[in-house]
């Protein structure tokens, strides 16, 4: 359908033309209509063409490595998309799928160009359309990553932490415990051979001290590291949750297909009663 240069008005990167700009750039570029669920474009198409959202829904997808379905972008009113593609005339790397009744503005590389010379301060509004991407992409990538959560807490821990973890390890070990009994024979032994010129004699009252002293301090220190170990286990929680949150998504995604085959089916099965019948 061709395009009424009053359509290129509602286009933030087009507004600034003046009549005669925008009437020949209409003259250029077309409308183009998709009824819900048509591809705009897939993946591997040649990107001769870049679209901006006139009306309704358009999905851009991609699949990833586990050959999940990720959400790229959903453009609103006046953006671009599949323009990255057009730009560097090659095949998309995304998938485009009008959800509702839709329609967008085909634009080509030519027709930039044409913009451009007609409009160079248009090309600010075009790099500020490919930064909004890029950074949309890298929240994308930043969003999905695989998250260490042991190497996370590792990187915000603290010196004092480090040294909690430590001490926690070795007090709750076999080598403390062994050790820890050994100084204690050892200490009382001397003091019952000593006997009179004994430093500490029997009951032992400074042992006492430096025993409680221990635990004073060695219990907030085992709880620093209880509470960092706490951490941990709930960050594992969190992204267990999103694993689990995108598995339940991809299970109701098969459904849905599934269900939206099996109409499908029973809609050729009805054609197919309906030729036969004499």
């Amino acid at each position: 359908m061709v395009c009424q240069p009053e359509v290129l008005k509602s286009v933030p990167l087009f507004s600034l033309l003046d009549a005669d700009e925008m009437a020949v750039l209409a003259q250029q570029v077309e409308v183009k209509s998709f009824a819900p669920r048509e591809r705009v474009y897939k993946t591997g198409d040649p990107g001769g063409q870049a679209y901006v959202m006139l009306s309704g829904r358009v999905r851009v997808t991609t699949v990833d490595e586990d050959q999940q379905e990720v959400v790229v972008d959903e453009p609103s009113k006046g953006e671009f998309f599949g323009f990255a593609s057009m730009l560097e005339q090659i095949p998309h790397r995304t998938t485009a799928i009008a959800m509702e009744e839709s329609s967008c503005l085909e634009i080509s590389r030519d027709d930039i160009a044409v913009l451009l010379q007609r409009k160079p301060h248009a090309g600010m509004d075009l790099l500020t359309t490919l930064g909004r991407q890029f950074h949309a992409a890298q929240e994308l990538v930043r969003m999905r990553a695989t998250r260490n959560p042991n190497e996370m807490i590792e990187q915000e821990a603290s010196y004092g932490d480090r040294i909690a973890d430590i001490v926690a390890g070795f007090g709750g070990s076999w080598t403390f415990i062994i050790s820890f009994g050994v100084a204690i024979s050892v200490y009382t032994a001397i003091n019952i051979a000593l006997q009179g010129k004994a430093w500490d004699p029997y009951p032992f009252i400074l042992l006492n001290l430096f025993l409680s002293l221990l635990a004073a301090i060695q219990a907030p220190v085992i709880m620093m590291s209880q509470n960092r170990q706490d951490t941990k286990d709930r960050l594992r929680s969190e992204l267990d949750f999103d694993v689990n949150r995108r598995a339940a998504s991809e299970i109701q995604g098969l459904a849905r297909k599934l269900n939206l085959l099996d109409e499908k089916i029973d809609d050729v099965g009805e054609l197919l009663r309906q030729k036969n019948k004499p």
